[in-house]
């Protein structure tokens, strides 16, 4: 689903204009971003019964160039993972 059909099926569910769901979902974007840059020392954002943001830090480690074939070295890095609450597993027939 993109942002544009999330934002429409805010306003529809809502009742609101697309303008102010538009506002909506990036206030809700933009205070996750902020959840996530104040819990950098936890590295988890959890939200209720939606679930848990973390990030997560990759090892660095060796790979292969897909074009040709030559042994790469792959630098370490940090990625956002998140995990679903249980009653959103449970509603997503998981």
């Amino acid at each position: 689903m993109s942002k544009s059909d999330f934002i429409e099926r805010v306003a529809k569910k809502g009742k609101l204009s697309k303008a102010e769901a538009k506002r909506t979902v990036e206030l809700v974007f933009g205070q996750i971003e902020a959840g996530l840059k104040s819990s950098r020392k936890s590295g988890k954002f959890q939200i209720g019964t939606l679930g848990t943001f973390k990030i997560a830090n990759r090892a660095a480690r060796t790979g292969r160039n897909p074009r040709t074939g030559e042994v790469i070295q792959i630098a370490a890095s940090r990625a956002l993972r998140f995990k679903p609450a249980m009653s959103l597993k449970k509603a997503g027939g998981c």
